[in-house]
């Protein structure tokens, strides 16, 4: 993802020393690369976010079942002492 970004970066520079003066190919570059690449960080780093939050919220779900069952399974295996009256 990187790569395309330094790419876009490199192509909207291009265009942006070709505009007639330096506001425009300002502008050129802000609108054109800084906008879309900020929001498209920005989003990115969210949803890396949420799958890490999920993947953290799955796991301590698989970690408490595992815990109940082995509490349980316990239960079952303790000794049972017979009564030789």
């Amino acid at each position: 993802m990187h790569i395309i970004a330094i790419a876009w970066i490199y192509v909207v520079s291009m265009m942006a020393l070709t505009e007639t003066s330096f506001i425009a190919g300002l502008m050129t570059f802000i609108f054109y690369c800084v906008v879309p690449l900020g929001l498209i960080g920005y989003f990115m780093k969210r949803r890396k976010h949420r799958m890490a939050s999920m993947h953290h919220a799955r796991h301590a779900y698989e970690l408490k079942l595992q815990q109940t069952h082995s509490s349980k399974s316990e239960d079952k295996l303790e000794p049972q002492t017979e009564n030789n009256d």
